[in-house]
């Protein structure tokens, strides 16, 4: 337990953090996993699907959720699998 009121304030900082991250975190595997069923069965919504998860994990760059390596990666996964679509 933290004993300062420095520390006792970092706690709740890191709390709310942490509880945003995760909430973020979440958002972006959801939207990622439903744009690749999507596009697994070839529905006509998965183009518009694909394109908001790579929205999603910009923001979760923005945000400083994800590393922008990650996310290049993660986009890059999405992106090859929109040409196929096409």
């Amino acid at each position: 337990m933290a004993n300062t009121r420095s520390a006792i304030k970092d706690a709740r900082q890191n709390e709310r953090r942490r509880q945003r991250n995760r909430a973020i975190r979440s958002k972006v595997r959801t939207v990622t996993k439903t744009a690749l069923g999507l596009a697994e069965r070839k529905d006509g919504t998965a183009r518009d699907a694909i394109q908001d998860a790579i929205r999603t994990v910009d923001k979760a760059v923005t945000k400083g959720v994800l590393h922008r390596n990650t996310a290049a990666r993660r986009k890059s996964a999405l992106a090859r699998r929109l040409a196929t679509l096409s």
